[in-house]
């Protein structure tokens, strides 16, 4: 486990309270409690490697000017046993601080000796937490809102991960209620056409209408023929949901493999049914007077929790509706199977809902006090071929299917891709992602690992094998472009961690994307094969850091580091 940035930005907070501690001694600072405050790498590092606004934060408190708070803690400041060379008062009162040269030295220490482990903290504290996200309707191909989901509901889940959470990766499958029963009737509406021509059998208005609906029947008509034809319609539809849902969803699972995502747990809503689980979360409800009856349906008084409209939890026909099935759902998930977080990955559409929901689980009657429910809502997915936007398949013509993209662009570039901020619409340029140019962002970063492992194995012929931590010295590695490369190397433990903390994956594309501009940089500077072999050997060194960050950020994307492009 990487613990060293975390513990030189606890000895920089140390010493800033150690020195204010000396300006309280000495009376040029009043004895009065100091605020919180925030250490920080500031978005120009030109500055400083490391900034905090501890004398603006203590200005209200102390009754002073953050400048003259900052110039007297600046006065007594001892950096003798911190990664810190000096430190410097700037604008209104910022204190910002530079890296010595131990500091570059002893990050690839910590690399080599954290290996596939770099990056990881204890943040998360073992906590359990599940991240349900794709959850596709199984009566039909996944389309790119799945696509999206399942790019950034992996990343997340791998982010929280490494961030030190216990993480179950969940997919929910709607195997109940109306879209079984519509599901049902268009497979029965195929078959019978298969069977007496379609001309003479007509298809449900609001059925399924897709080619995967024609091709189940297809599949159940040349296995038994006609012999459903005299078999009553109820135990028709059975049969036929019986084979086209585990069909369906041993399809999803495929396809979910093919796109790197390998879910802990595929959790059926049909259990949740069978098991009574629903009656007893509603009765919970209903005995908390958290309900009342209207036009014969059972409602919940959502309006009394905080949201901005009451929900039906038992339509008037005796069937329970989608809304009271999730409260039972996420009740499960706390209560039953005992997780302290649930992060759902949603679509933009859902968003409504989520703000309703999240009141819904605030009800003292459903026992989840201290849990924290999440939710991540993404924007929508627009592709793009140039200026044109694609809703259907080059090679099929039809509707553009997850496993279609993947035929289309690989696998890579759809994990990359969709991992882009959840928060802003997304638009996805396929000829972009099939490029092999800087201009494709998930090409640049792949081939900066390909070029250092070139470089390795080239190396290597000519008898130079990647030194050891402890016999490179890091003060060889002095110019801007080494300095800038070891800096953002030194940064994968904190995003990892914001990426955990803000729900916000995408921050690992950023990351590995600058990552490879700083080594490209570095090395079209800075020669290597070259160089004094002692100059050579650190680069080389430095060189090998940059490949296991880039391995290891790109296996959360899930995206391949190659070793030849």
């Amino acid at each position: 486990m990487s613990k060293l940035v975390k513990e030189t930005k606890q000895a920089l907070r140390q010493a800033v309270l150690d020195a204010m501690g000396k300006a309280v001694a000495d009376g040029a600072l009043p004895p009065e409690p100091i605020p919180a405050f925030t250490v920080e790498v500031p978005a120009d590092r030109a500055n400083g490697d490391y900034a905090t606004n501890a004398a603006m934060a203590c200005a209200k408190a102390f009754h002073m000017a953050p400048r003259k708070i900052a110039e007297e803690v600046l006065a007594r400041m001892d950096l003798a046993d911190t990664f810190f060379s000096r430190c410097e008062a700037a604008g209104p009162g910022f204190l910002n601080f530079f890296l010595a040269d131990s500091y570059y030295a002893a990050i690839l220490k910590d690399i080599r000796a954290c290996g596939k482990g770099y990056g990881r903290s204890d943040f998360g504290r073992g906590k359990r937490v599940m991240v349900e996200f794709v959850s596709a309707n199984p009566t039909g191909p996944m389309h790119m809102g799945n696509a999206r989901g399942g790019a950034l509901g992996d990343c997340l889940a791998a982010a929280l991960d490494y961030a030190g959470f216990d993480v179950c990766r969940e997919f929910y499958v709607n195997d109940a209620g109306n879209q079984i029963h519509k599901f049902a009737m268009s497979i029965d509406a195929r078959y019978l056409q298969l069977v007496l021509g379609e001309e003479n059998v007509p298809f449900p208005e609001d059925g399924y209408h897709g080619d995967d609906i024609k091709a189940l029947a297809k599949l159940i008509y040349e296995r038994d023929g006609d012999k459903y034809l005299t078999v009553p319609s109820a135990e028709r539809c059975a049969a036929f949901v019986a084979f086209g849902l585990p069909y369906n969803i041993a399809r999803m699972q495929r396809d979910l493999e093919r796109y790197r995502i390998h879910f802990d747990q595929w959790f059926l809503e049909s259990s949740l049914h069978s098991s009574g689980y629903v009656t007893e979360t509603v009765q919970l409800l209903v005995d908390a007077g958290l309900t009342y009856e209207k036009d014969g349906a059972l409602w919940l008084r959502n309006t009394d929790l905080g949201a901005d409209k009451d929900e039906v939890l038992r339509r008037s026909n005796g069937f329970y509706t989608y809304y009271a099935v999730d409260i039972a759902y996420h009740r499960n998930k706390f209560i039953e199977r005992g997780f302290d977080r649930v992060i759902d990955v949603w679509g933009a559409d859902h968003h409504g809902h989520a703000i309703r929901f999240a009141a819904t689980m605030r009800a003292p009657a459903l026992g989840l006090e201290g849990r924290k429910l999440d939710f991540l809502i993404m924007q929508m997915v627009r592709l793009m071929r140039g200026d044109e936007i694609v809703k259907v398949s080059k090679r099929t013509g039809k509707a553009l299917s997850l496993a279609d993209l993947m035929d289309e662009i690989g696998v890579d570039a759809c994990r990359f891709f969709f991992n882009a901020k959840p928060d802003t619409h997304l638009e996805f340029d396929l000829d972009l992602a099939v490029r092999q140019d800087s201009e494709n962002p998930v090409y640049y970063v792949q081939y900066a690992h390909a070029r250092i492992c070139t470089l390795l194995a080239a190396m290597a012929d000519n008898g130079c094998t990647v030194p050891a931590a402890a016999d490179v010295d890091a003060a060889l590695l002095s110019t801007p472009q080494e300095r800038e490369l070891i800096k953002q190397l030194a940064m994968l433990p904190e995003e990892i961690h914001l990426a955990a903390r803000d729900y916000d994956p995408s921050c690992i594309n950023r990351y590995v994307t600058e990552l490879a501009a700083r080594f490209h940089r570095f090395y079209n500077v800075c020669r290597i094969k070259d160089a004094e072999p002692i100059v050579r050997d650190a680069r080389l060194k430095l060189a090998d850091a940059t490949r296991c960050v880039l391995e290891i950020g790109l296996g959360i994307i899930g995206v391949t580091a190659p070793e030849k492009m």
